[in-house]
């Protein structure tokens, strides 16, 4: 009787019931229809090249050195020679540490580039859920990044979605 009344009871639970919905959204195109997002982008840009013009200044001013250390070589002494090589060497791994600081990984570049543009995508990934929710989906691949999809239906693009919530529709633009 126990296994009838199971059986009726999974026979009577639609199939949609199990279910499960999915969308994709392309974060690539709406980060680039946010206007912060390309603010964003273009402070980092010009912090870049100003740091990288710093590093490139430093390098060729050592270098200027190391030019007039090798001419004036024949004229130094053995102790005044290895004076000028030895800060010579360190100005060398200050302008390498520099770089390092500015560059490397958890450098300032690194750091302004995550704090500029984190918040932007808090925003665009509360949307997404937000999207999520009212859509009642339990899945959202980005199909601008991995896993890459080798075919997409658009019934199940929600990109216009997550910008109509942004507000960067063309009517509200």
């Amino acid at each position: 009787m126990i296994r009838l009344l199971i059986c009726v009871f999974f026979l009577t639970i639609s199939k949609e019931s199990f279910s499960q919905k999915f969308g994709y959204v392309n974060s690539e195109f709406i980060l680039n229809s946010m206007p912060e997002y390309k603010d964003a982008l273009s402070e980092i840009e010009n912090l870049s090249k100003a740091w990288e013009k710093e590093v490139s200044d430093m390098y060729t001013e050592v270098e200027k050195k190391e030019v007039i250390l090798k001419n004036e070589e024949i004229l130094l002494t053995k102790e005044m020679y290895e004076e000028k090589r030895i800060q010579l060497d360190e100005e060398w791994k200050e302008v390498r540490d520099y770089q390092q600081k500015v560059f490397g990984f958890e450098g300032l570049y690194f750091l302004k580039k995550k704090e500029l543009i984190q918040p932007i995508q808090d925003i665009l990934f509360e949307s997404i859920e937000k999207v999520a929710k009212k859509n009642r989906l339990q899945i959202i691949f980005d199909k601008s990044s991995e896993p890459v999809l080798l075919y997409t239906n658009p019934v199940h693009d929600y990109t216009d979605y997550v910008l109509e919530d942004l507000g960067l529709t063309e009517k509200n633009i």
